[in-house]
């Protein structure tokens, strides 16, 4: 998976206006913390007005980002919508669920095939070796963590698959809050792999009902 890519297509679906609620409050969440997000995200805007203005026959929600990726038209549109604190309210007031020690989590209350939450991890805590039955997508609020593949600050974006397995560890100085998007199930390995997906099927069989 090439993960700039996957970026810069969700920041063009989100200037598109095609995502479900999730996704576009995660989008708009990273445009207002990371600017060079949100100066791409003014550019395909601009591509897509200037292609309705001109009667071009083309549909935005049939446009991709590689139609628009050497497009130099650069405009400034809309101020980023839905901004973290307008959905969630004080992080600081929320209350948090403890999934085990040093780690909490805030589901949101929308209705989406995906999940919307928050992450709070503790300094130094770890999430076990896991992957994802479908695209996983996190976004730094506060703090910072790392993993296998790299080091993530506020504002950092990590997008991952179904092939790629990951071990986040919270900052030993700062911990983390992120704000995260599940598309399927996470999987878990190693020693208690077996029985946190066991905790997880059964989490989600009841989600459904």
């Amino acid at each position: 998976m090439n993960g700039t890519v996957v970026k810069n297509q969700l920041i063009f679906d989100f200037a598109s206006g095609i995502l479900g609620p999730a996704k576009s409050i995660f989008a708009s969440t990273y445009l207002q913390l990371n600017s060079s997000a949100s100066k791409m995200s003014n550019t395909f805007e601009g591509i897509l007005g200037d292609n309705l203005m001109n009667n071009v026959d083309i549909a935005p929600k049939s446009l991709k980002y590689s139609d628009c990726i050497n497009n130099d038209i650069i405009k400034a549109k809309q101020t980023v919508k839905n901004p973290i604190t307008s959905f969630f309210g004080d992080l600081n007031n929320l209350n948090w669920k403890q999934v085990y020690k040093g780690f909490k989590e805030f589901t949101a209350s929308i209705e989406d095939k995906d999940d919307l939450k928050l992450i709070k991890m503790d300094p130094g805590v770890s999430v076990p070796l896991h992957s994802h039955g479908g695209k996983e997508y996190i976004l730094v609020l506060e703090g910072s963590f790392r993993d296998e593949h790299g080091e993530y600050s506020k504002g950092d974006i990590q997008i991952n698959d179904q092939k790629i397995k990951h071990t986040p560890i919270a900052s030993k100085d700062t911990g983390c809050i992120c704000l995260s998007i599940t598309e399927k199930d996470v999987i878990f390995f190693g020693k208690y792999g077996s029985f946190l997906n066991l905790f997880t099927f059964i989490k989600s069989f009841f989600k459904q009902k």
